[in-house]
């Protein structure tokens, strides 16, 4: 098997046990355990490539499988944010608020290396825990630690004129993310929320769902955007009896209506000047062995909001992601983790980078835009979808295989999924960004 092939080439730093009970956020960096994969430095960089895996058609490791990496200004160059950051358009004014468990030692270190190596400018970050941070184990302090440098920059390379207000939740319980997130509210200390963790809605704390939502009414009535992860395990989700199983289920945060919800793609771009190639739905179970794929599905708590009516059919019920960003591994982003270099992947990557380009429609807007899934679904149904969207049609799927020749992967598989057609589906919602075309859109007054 690949799995096999690539294992050495993996570092696992284990975020927070599959088989937790319910009533736990985990990080969306590529599932948890999160995998992240080593990257090697050039000795001699040329122009935008800076590590091996960013040479030709990247790391061969055998199988047909290569290593592919990509830095900002390739994201940027893919999704056409270069446009609007060389006009001047680069979320000054804005700040961002980004929502973790437990926060990272190295949290600025890390930033400060990864703008060294991509000459970004300075970020102007501020960190505040507002109820402390209870003890964890080390490797569930590393897992969220990863996940923190991972928001943390590339927010920042997206939108390198936005403030970031990075709030740490005392521990990944329910209770604690949640308190989080309606302080950052009720202070209005940012404009646009990313939240890159999530479990099974059934998983959730059930006292605190309408809590939940009342906090994200709040954000919205005050004008914040507020974007989470759809998760990382395609159409499953961990189960919530404390056992290594999956079952088929939505995500939370990602499934509440005011959430703008960030699935997965695997990116294909050219890997010197970072031009688009293609895009279908990220699913790297059979190499990994385990679940690993874009979330996506059909949500059990709320029912179809009107801005999906046009495209939601087979269902009465809120349907997950809204859009997608890559998320592949072996097509990771570049992180600066403890000094060292390494390969994320996740829909962790696409939450932070989403609502840093809503920072960017913000400044374009001269002010926040508030819950923008219906000026999304409002511009995806006009003549002109195609200049917004790249739209995954190729029939690729978030289904999760049969795992149960792999040693120590979950039960209950396969799970059948959602397959990427033409226009809206639950593998990557309505599609990847074209920036230098959707946030003006965005930002128009009328769209929503």
């Amino acid at each position: 098997m690949l799995a096999a092939a690539i294992s050495a080439a993996v570092l696992t730093a284990s975020s927070q046990s599959k088989a937790a009970a319910g009533h736990v956020m985990t990080p969306a960096t590529m599932q948890s355990p999160t995998h992240i994969v080593p990257a090697t430095p050039l000795a001699k960089p040329t122009g935008l490539v800076r590590f091996t895996c960013q040479q030709g058609n990247g790391v061969n490791l055998g199988g047909g499988l290569f290593e592919r990496c990509y830095g900002p200004d390739q994201i940027r160059a893919a999704y056409s944010v270069t446009p609007l950051l060389n006009a001047g358009a680069d979320g000054t004014g804005s700040t961002i608020i980004i929502i973790d468990a437990y926060g990272s030692p190295t949290l600025m270190s890390d930033l400060n290396g990864f703008n060294a190596l991509w000459n970004l400018p300075a970020a102007n970050v501020t960190q505040v825990a507002p109820f402390g941070i209870d003890p964890t184990s080390p490797a569930n302090a590393t897992g969220w630690a990863e996940e923190s440098s991972l928001d943390v920059q590339w927010a920042h390379a997206i939108a390198p004129g936005a403030k970031i207000e990075f709030v740490i939740a005392a521990s990944n319980n329910d209770p604690d993310i949640l308190a989080a997130t309606k302080w950052a509210v009720d202070h209005n200390v940012g404009d646009v929320i990313s939240q890159s963790f999530g479990e099974a809605e059934a998983c959730f704390d059930p006292t605190l769902l309408p809590l939940q939502h009342q906090v994200f009414d709040a954000a919205v009535a005050k004008g914040m955007s507020v974007f989470a992860s759809s998760g990382d395990e395609g159409s499953a989700q961990p189960s919530c009896t404390g056992t290594p199983e999956y079952i088929q289920a939505a995500s939370t945060p990602a499934s509440d209506p005011d959430v703008t919800a960030v699935g997965g793609t695997d990116l294909k771009a050219d890997l010197t000047s970072g031009a688009y190639q293609s895009e279908k739905t990220w699913n790297e179970s059979l190499i990994f062995g385990d679940a690993v794929a874009g979330g996506g599905g059909v949500s059990t708590l709320y029912k179809r909001p009107d801005y999906q009516a046009p495209f939601v059919k087979d269902s009465h019920s809120r349907e997950v992601p809204d859009v997608s960003y890559n998320a592949a591994v072996f097509d990771g982003v570049i992180v600066d983790f403890g000094g060292h270099f390494f390969l994320f992947g996740g829909t962790s990557c696409g939450s932070p980078q989403w609502a840093a380009l809503t920072a960017i429609a913000d400044q374009l807007a001269g002010g926040r835009l508030g819950n923008i899934n219906k000026t999304l679904y409002k511009l995806a149904k006009s003549g002109n979808a195609s200049s917004y969207f790249h739209d995954i049609a190729d029939g690729s799927t978030n289904a999760i295989p049969d795992l149960s020749p792999f040693q120590g992967a979950g039960t209950g598989t396969p799970i059948a999924g959602f397959t990427a057609v033409p226009g809206y589906d639950m593998a990557t919602g309505l599609g990847s960004p074209i920036a230098s075309a959707l946030l003006p859109a965005i930002a128009k007054p009328g769209q929503g």
